[in-house]
């Protein structure tokens, strides 16, 4: 089956969904080609089986990380993307940060895992707001910009910090970590992304890639 013809699927696929979910009474929103409150992301590059399976690794560490750690012990985020896993928050030892990562990296369909836990005092909660609030606002710049390709970009915040993950095309990646370097409050861009050339971008999307001097 052609890349065309799996993307006509996966967007079947959400519709379907979505009426599923309008027919039990929890219509889903859905803008821009994404389902809000649902894990198929059309304009996501990981195919609908990816996604699927990224969020399943994200519950099956978070799951391990509860049976290990005792409750106030870590703060710790799990994102996986195209079964990469960072993992990013805070833990009391170093000897904990060192377990969180065996226990990421022996999930099961986990390809990879950076880690990039703190070791020390547990974040407060009006820091992990901020966090929050200040991915929003990365990911409001994304869709301004015209230089990053949107829903390609996953965007998790950390102590200031932004990790930007996605399968990106080198001149995508650098164009994404400048506009979210301009973003307030950003102490720092950190890029976990998975690089693609410009080849595998065309192949992948269907149609030829933009030109240099269009994304610039």
């Amino acid at each position: 089956m052609g890349h065309m013809n799996v993307r006509r699927c996966a967007l079947r696929a959400l519709a379907a969904a979505a009426a599923a979910s309008a027919i039990a009474g929890c219509a889903p929103l859905v803008v821009g080609g994404a389902m809000v409150g649902g894990a198929i992301v059309a304009s996501d590059r990981r195919s609908v089986g990816i996604q699927l399976e990224d969020e399943a690794i994200e519950r099956r560490i978070n799951r391990a990380l509860a049976e290990r750690f005792e409750r106030g012990t870590i703060n710790i985020n799990v994102t996986s993307y195209n079964r990469k896993v960072l993992l990013t928050g805070e833990v009391l030892t170093a000897e904990a940060k060192a377990e969180a990562e065996r226990i990421a990296a022996n999930t099961e369909n986990v390809r990879a895992v950076l880690n990039e836990l703190g070791v020390g005092r547990l974040s407060t909660v009006g820091s992990r707001a901020k966090d929050t609030a200040i991915s929003g606002k990365v990911r409001a710049a994304f869709l301004e910009s015209k230089r990053v390709p949107a829903g390609a970009v996953k965007v998790t915040t950390e102590r200031a910090i932004v990790y930007l993950l996605g399968r990106v095309t080198p001149a995508e990646g650098d164009a994404a970590a400048q506009v979210a370097a301009r973003v307030s409050d950003v102490l720092g861009v950190v890029k976990a992304f998975d690089y693609i050339t410009e080849k595998e971008l065309e192949e992948l999307l269907g149609t030829p890639a933009a030109p240099e001097s269009q994304r610039k």
